[in-house]
Parts: C-alpha cells; structure tokens; sequence
C-alpha cells in the first residue's frame, strides 16, 4: 500500500568526512566527534502526487523497518503502456528532502536531456550507527561500527528491488537500474556495483569515502579479474582535501585500467569549489543524472 502525504525526519543527520587522513585510531575516535559536523536543520518537505510513501517498508535482513520514497516522472499515471529505469538513492530523507532532486530529474526530462525514471529514496537505518553499518562492506578497526552491507545489499535486491518492480512500471534489467550515493552511500554503490552487476548496471558514486578500512574497496577495484558491464558516473569536490582527490583519481585509474573509457561509460568529474555538503552535491545532481540516464544521441 502507498500514502501521499509529508515527510519530517528533524532526527535524521548526516556526517561529513575528514579532508585528511588520520593515521591512528586513537587520533580517528577523538577527533570523529569534532571533524564530523551533523545537520541540526529539519528535514521537511510536503509529498505531491508525484510521490508514492511507502511506511515501514519491512526487511528479514535488516533490523529497523523504513519509510521509502519513491518519485514517479511526469506522463507516468496517462502513459500506462510504458516502462521506466529506475535509480535507487541512499540517504533517501536528504536526497529527497535537500537536494530535491525530483525536481532537478523533472527538468531533464521536460527539456529532452533525460529519459524518464523513477527515483526510489532509501533512508539508513535512521542513527548513524545504522548508517555506517549499512554502508560499509567491512569492519575497519577505527570504528565502532560497520561491516554490515552485505545484509543492506539483501535488502535492496531481495526485497526492495522486487517490491518496487511489482509495484510499478519498471524496466527490470541491470541497463535500466542505477544505484547510488555520497560519501560511505557512494562506496556501498560501488560495492554493490561490483558485487550484483547483473542487478546495477548504472552507479552514481558521488564523492566516495574510499579510505574506509585501509581503502579496502579500492583494492577490490584493482583487484577486479575483468571489466563489468557497468556505467560508472565518479566526482569529487575540488575543496574535498588531497586525500579524498587523490583517491577518487586513483579509483578513476583502477577502472580505465580494467577496461572502462572516460567520456564513454565512465565519467570521472571533479566539481571546482565542490566541498563535501548537502549543497555541493545537489549541484553535481543533474550532470550525474543526464550522464547516466542520457537519451540516446537523435531521441526525443
């Protein structure tokens, strides 16, 4: 069942990164609090027609039910022969609540830059221990949590992904299914990129905080025993801090290396003045959108 009405997540906060890597833990855990600002400001924004609420969406995998969103394009409700790609976007409450970015997707499509999709907004767990759980792929020995992805993953493609192709229109295949997010939400996409390539052929991996346990994902990327069939959008914000610079290009790299072309099916974009907020990532929103879900070269 589905509800239109509003969302109100004044509890839901988001951490930024350190610009710079910390060599002891001792250093990480006394620092965390202080380099890592939350967003105190409420998170409201009232539900149209365009959107679908579905509450206390339930997992087997996942202890904590949540609240899913999901935003269908214009023509969606008088075109009832058509199918639509669909993007799956982490950190849901501020996707939808701060970046807005139905509304960045809406102009794509209304000036011919975009196909039209449905964008699926998937919240975290809602405190920041389920956030880092669900985010990461491995325990890192300078945090108290984490490691949890794969059972996040379970969620997503167990659950999630058939629920939501059941319950609309959707083109179903890994071409027509993108994933993504910032920060730790831009390294679980590139794990579950790596991980379901059959499931998520298009990733959106914005700002990725790579240096989680000892770069642990950018081994895996250079580990890779072959390219994937996978569209790649990767930024970093030019003000992020060498380190985060550093390791985007060295990402950038590891993917070239295996196959992926720049300007083809992988973007590397790095955002001059981009900072590792809200703000600069909205701003990062359209491009990320026109290159992933792109029409065709001559369609209208």
């Amino acid at each position: 069942m589905s509800w239109i009405g509003s969302v109100n997540r004044s509890k839901v906060r988001r951490r930024t990164l350190p610009q710079k890597h910390l060599v002891l833990a001792a250093a990480l855990l006394s620092l965390f609090g202080t380099l890592v600002p939350t967003v105190r400001a409420q998170q409201s924004r009232d539900l149209n027609e365009e959107f679908r609420l579905h509450k206390s969406f339930h997992s087997k995998f996942r202890p904590k039910d949540r609240d899913i969103i999901v935003w269908l394009p214009p023509g969606y409700d008088s075109t009832p022969n058509k199918r639509y790609p669909v993007l799956y976007m982490h950190d849901g409450y501020n996707v939808f609540a701060r970046w807005r970015i139905d509304e960045t997707a809406k102009a794509l499509i209304s000036n011919g830059q975009i196909e039209p999709l449905i964008i699926v907004f998937v919240p975290s767990g809602g405190t920041h221990p389920d956030r880092f759980d669900e985010y990461t792929p491995t325990r890192s020995a300078n945090f108290p949590n984490g490691g949890q992805a794969d059972s996040y993953g379970r969620l997503l493609v167990e659950e999630l992904k058939p629920f939501i192709d059941s319950e609309y229109r959707t083109l179903v295949d890994s071409s027509n299914t993108g994933i993504g997010g910032v920060s730790l939400g831009a390294l679980v996409s590139l794990y579950f990129g790596f991980k379901y390539p059959t499931v998520f052929g298009k990733l959106a991996v914005m700002s990725p905080s790579l240096w989680w346990d000892n770069w642990a994902l950018l081994r895996e990327a250079k580990a890779l025993k072959a390219k994937l069939s996978t569209r790649i959008w990767l930024d970093i914000g030019a003000g992020e801090g060498s380190q985060m610079i550093s390791d985007a290009k060295a990402l950038r790299d590891s993917l070239t290396k295996k196959g992926w072309i720049l300007k083809s099916d992988l973007i590397y974009f790095e955002a001059e003045g981009g900072t590792h907020n809200e703000a600069s990532f909205a701003k990062r929103a359209g491009p990320m959108l026109t290159f992933l879900f792109g029409r065709p070269e001559g369609v209208k």
